[in-house]
């Protein structure tokens, strides 16, 4: 596992060539860029110090967990607006062995940081866009009797994610459709719940064929 102070070096960077951000390096910077150099992440070269393909790669998940956890941040948890980009600085270094997709789910597969920057797409998005040309619909389309998975969350809203997580309802739980009006009943497990369409509209279910 790379150090977080390597894994920030080499975001700065990924960053500057992206995006044209630029950072000034520190002393500490610098000492965790010749970390970087020896885990062959960066090399040295007539435009100076350059991200080697892994290290490009290994920016690209950095910036995609840091925006991830801006908006859980922002979405799930309400956190202070100011605060956002200090308090993903340390929340990205968490995200590893799996997290960062489960996040990406949850959050439906997000393309933009609460800034606008975009969110580097991975491996459940590119599901995700496979899986809208099959049989993943919203909750509120189910028959009576449909069953299905829950491929993701389409909301932004975070009074709305936080009563779906109180019910269960996460990507992955199975979920089964008992009523479709006047309100939307389903079944998770033993329970059963009732929401309004909105709510089962931002519910988006992979139907068993």
């Amino acid at each position: 596992m790379v150090k977080p102070a390597i894994e920030e070096a080499v975001e700065m960077l990924y960053l500057s060539v992206t995006e044209q951000v630029k950072s000034r390096a520190d002393d500490g910077t610098q000492a965790a860029l010749d970390e970087a150099r020896g885990l062959g992440l960066v090399e040295e070269g007539g435009a100076g110090t350059t991200l080697t393909a892994a290290g490009m790669q290994l920016g690209r998940d950095v910036v995609r967990r840091h925006r991830l956890a801006e908006r859980l941040l922002a979405d799930v948890l309400g956190a202070n607006a100011a605060y956002l980009h200090e308090d993903a600085c340390l929340f990205e270094h968490i995200l590893q062995h799996g997290l960062t997709e489960r996040i990406c789910e949850l959050l439906g597969h997000p393309a933009a940081c609460p800034h606008g920057k975009p969110i580097p797409s991975g491996p459940c998005c590119e599901r995700a866009r496979a899986d809208a040309i099959q049989e993943v619909g919203p909750l509120c389309d189910g028959r009576p009797g449909h069953e299905g998975v829950v491929a993701y969350l389409s909301t932004r809203d975070s009074r709305e994610v936080q009563k779906m997580m109180a019910m269960g309802i996460l990507p992955g739980t199975r979920i089964r459709v008992i009523q479709s009006f006047p309100s939307h009943v389903f079944q998770i497990g033993y329970s059963q719940f009732a929401v309004d369409r909105e709510l089962a509209e931002a519910i988006h279910v992979h139907w068993a064929t």
